[in-house]
């Protein structure tokens, strides 16, 4: 386990995520500790049939849109 500020950290970022390949690292910025270390590729989620169905953010905007219209079109 190691222990760096934020400062050291940004520093000499390559160093650290290197060493976090073997143990974890915590980074102290102020009240806050952070810890960096790897996660093994087993523990990351693939896509599945929800990310595919999912909206594109034009489309979510367009939606927006509509509803915004549909309330301040209520309210007149």
């Amino acid at each position: 386990m190691i222990v760096v500020n934020s400062t050291e950290f940004a520093t000499h970022q390559e160093k650290y995520f290197n060493l976090a390949l073997d143990e974890q690292v915590f980074v102290k910025k102020g009240e806050n500790t952070f810890i960096v270390t790897k996660v093994p590729e087993k523990k990351l989620l693939k896509p599945d049939a929800d990310f595919y169905r999912a909206i594109s953010m034009e489309e979510l905007r367009a939606g927006i849109h509509e509803d915004l219209k549909t309330f301040f079109a209520s309210k007149k």
